[in-house]
């Protein structure tokens, strides 16, 4: 089998999240992403770090999905 595409993105909200209630919503609306591999939430840092397979999804989609949960998502870029 072929190595997957896996990458991470790391993506900040607006509004931030504030609880573990908005964390749980994130998760809830990534976690219907096909490809998304593992989630990880951070309320310290305001940041979501999703591990996906690029071969499956995009960062546009997980931008999209976050829309859904009443989010505008941006992609944080990797310095």
């Amino acid at each position: 089998a072929m190595a997957k595409n896996i990458k991470t993105a790391v993506l900040t909200t607006e509004p931030q999240m504030h609880c573990s209630g908005c964390e749980n919503k994130v998760k809830n609306n990534l976690r219907f992403v096909k490809g998304i591999k593992q989630i990880e939430t951070n309320l310290e840092k305001q940041n979501i770090v999703v591990t996906y397979d690029a071969d499956k999804t995009t960062v546009q989609k997980l931008i999209k999905s976050l829309r859904k949960a009443g989010y505008t998502a941006t992609e944080v870029k990797k310095k």
